[in-house]
């Protein structure tokens, strides 16, 4: 059985995989091509085309990370070959803690003092109560509903929103086109952990911002292509004024990494991160790649990724 793994921190994988699966042979893009080409599995993160067309005969893929739209736009993607991605592996804890942070920036006013500091400027600002801070989480599946009960065990009234009807205790669930504008409306902080799809590409665009209530913030450690970034400075408005949207996190891009022109980099009102909010853990991780690989080769039923979809 040949497994070709293609992930950051390359030795430790295969270290850590060689042991789980022993039987294997594991290979990389450093391999010979000959060597690494038409692998049984496949175990990757955003692999390059020229990996993709070498594997003619893979009978499964494990997408290393909770998004697979990467791997799904990829016109070298197996027709055919089932797909399946971590079920959070410990990422959703990572994450939480992101958004948790983020959260507390705003609802504390750490940006503002960041920005007053500059102007050596001292000037206190009346705290605003947890529970008179909504936060809308817009995505519920393995990681977002486990965020924003994280969220909510902070105290905060959290409102979370998916494609359709979901129930979470201590969560005001949303739905459909008509509970986005619903939960819009109301929330402070507005944190997206949605799929990267076609359906779900700038869903938060200049309609959706004006939606939410003057001074809102907004945290996004789910994919890049969920925000239309002109109509994003457009809302943030210029320098250190507050617009309509009062301050961005960042995590994901549409290009990463994030080009040097970007004029995300330079706003002051803009906080980038290099993709760092939900590194996959190693350990968890791995053990769920040889469960999948296990289950591929005893012909047992798993949970795929639906291509149509896109998760």
């Amino acid at each position: 059985m040949r497994i070709l793994l293609h992930i950051d921190d390359i030795e430790a994988w295969r270290d850590a995989l060689a042991e789980r699966l022993p039987e294997a042979e594991i290979v990389t893009a450093d391999d010979p091509a000959e060597q690494r080409r038409d692998a049984d599995y496949l175990a990757v993160w955003k692999p390059s085309e020229t990996l993709l067309r070498e594997q003619t005969r893979a009978r499964g893929i494990v997408n290393l990370g909770a998004g697979v739209d990467a791997l799904l736009n990829n016109p070298a993607l197996p027709k055919g070959v089932p797909i399946v991605k971590l079920r959070d592996a410990g990422m959703s804890e990572l994450i939480g803690d992101y958004v948790r942070y983020g959260v507390l920036h705003f609802q504390r006013d750490f940006d503002r003092y960041r920005r007053q500091q500059t102007r050596h400027e001292w000037r206190e600002h009346g705290v605003v109560e947890k529970r008179d801070w909504p936060v809308g989480v817009l995505g519920l599946g393995a990681i977002g509903s486990k965020v924003a009960a994280m969220v909510a065990a902070d105290g905060f009234p959290v409102h979370g929103w998916s494609r359709s009807p979901k129930s979470f205790d201590g969560i005001t669930c949303h739905h459909g086109d008509a509970g986005l504008t619903e939960l819009l409306g109301q929330v402070r902080t507005l944190v997206l952990l949605l799929p990267g799809t076609s359906a779900t590409r700038h869903i938060i665009d200049a309609e959706a911002l004006a939606k939410l209530p003057e001074g809102a913030s907004l945290i996004n450690p789910g994919r890049g292509s969920l925000i239309d970034e002109a109509a994003l400075l457009e809302s943030l408005g210029e320098g250190v004024n507050e617009g309509r949207l009062r301050g961005v996190l960042l995590d994901a891009f549409p290009e990463e990494p994030l080009p040097e022109d970007s004029p995300l980099w330079s706003h002051p009102r803009i906080w980038v991160t290099p993709h760092m909010a939900g590194p996959t853990p190693l350990g968890e991780a791995v053990d769920q790649v040889a469960e999948a690989i296990r289950a591929f080769e005893a012909g047992e039923e798993l949970e795929t990724v639906d291509p149509e979809a896109g998760y």
